[in-house]
């Protein structure tokens, strides 16, 4: 009789479910994420395990790996997927654990993609390199807002790093504590910055563009860094069967749910990848400042609506052209995608 698993997994702990064909429960235990006392557990049943089902928590990794090294068929659980009948009066870690092993019997489990283990380390880095810009972005806001709240007037972000004491003091009007504070904010603009840097050079001789992402490189506003992001948060192309797929998964698709012509709420606006979403809005970024078709469509976009709008669009048309040129491998026409 084939069994199936079920597996609700926490910061420090996991509940595990052994149900066979009848949905009847085998096994049900909370046990501390320590990957040996898993195994144990499932060891009597092993021979009979047909999937184990885990959640696609923020801690999946371990699990994952040492539940598929030792053999195990694995399903990643694509959390926002799965719906539990609203109706329950009570639910728990023991409920939800059976739910995903009953929806696994079953066969309408919803699944997400397991990223291969090799490659996770240069993708993680190149998470952490967007963190991290992120927060120079932040530092760099800041001090515009602080000069231009104080003084009138604005300063672009090259001039912000040529800054020297003196001229701070006098942008703050000779007030000691404006210009502490933009002193602090310079401080950790640089650290970035050198952070930044030294995690691009590790990137960039530990890895690079497979063939077949090549062609991100015909794209303005897509360098190396940006392009192996979008690399290594893809994936394998030929799992977005429609080019829909993927600029959902990028996250440049509207939520909204309508019915007869009328808005009646809003989806899971956080359902894809949020880096992936990231890259394409800085390759947007990019793009408007060194392509005419792009920058043409972006001041058309933004007179109509505004700025924030103008650029989300424009990652839309990137995400999109993208998916052709790694599909069709051609490379990027602006006047198509931004016609």
């Amino acid at each position: 009789m084939k069994l199936y698993v079920g597996i609700d997994l926490h910061s420090n702990n996991s509940v595990v479910v052994v149900m066979n064909e009848q949905d009847h429960v085998l096994y049900e235990k909370r046990l501390p994420n320590d990957l040996r006392l898993i195994l144990g557990a499932l060891e009597p049943y092993r021979q009979r395990v047909e999937a184990v089902a885990v959640e696609s928590t923020y801690n999946w990794y371990w699990l994952v790996d040492g539940l598929m090294e030792a053999g195990y068929p694995l399903r990643l659980v694509n959390t926002a997927a799965v719906k539990i009948y609203e109706g329950l009066k009570y639910t728990g870690d023991e409920h939800d654990a059976r739910h995903l092993a009953h929806l696994l019997r079953l066969g309408i489990l919803p699944t997400g993609y397991i990223y291969p283990k090799q490659e996770r380390a240069v993708r993680d880095l190149l998470r952490k390199r967007a963190q991290l810009v992120r927060c120079r972005t932040a530092q760099v806001l800041s001090i515009q807002n602080l000069i231009s709240r104080n003084s009138g007037k604005g300063i672009a972000m090259d001039a912000i790093r040529q800054l020297g004491d003196e001229a701070i003091h006098q942008l703050c009007g000779q007030d000691a504590f404006r210009t502490l504070a933009i002193q602090s904010n310079r401080a950790v603009l640089k650290c970035l910055d050198d952070q930044i840097r030294i995690l691009e050079r590790k990137v960039l001789s530990q890895a690079k563009l497979k063939p077949a992402f090549e062609k991100l490189l015909s794209a303005d506003g897509i360098g190396n860094i940006l392009g192996m992001t979008i690399m290594y948060e893809t994936g394998d192309i030929e799992r977005f069967s429609k080019v829909g797929q993927f600029a959902s998964y990028a996250r440049c698709v509207g939520s909204g749910r309508f019915s007869n012509g009328k808005k009646k709420g809003e989806g899971n606006r956080k359902n894809g990848n949020k880096y992936l979403a990231w890259a394409f809005v800085e390759a947007a970024h990019f793009a408007v400042r060194y392509n005419e078709h792009v920058r043409k469509f972006y001041e058309r976009k933004k007179a109509k609506t505004n700025s924030i709008v103008a650029i989300k669009a424009i990652a839309h048309k990137l995400a999109r052209a993208c998916y052709h040129m790694l599909k069709d491998q051609t490379s990027f026409d602006a006047t198509r995608a931004f016609a």
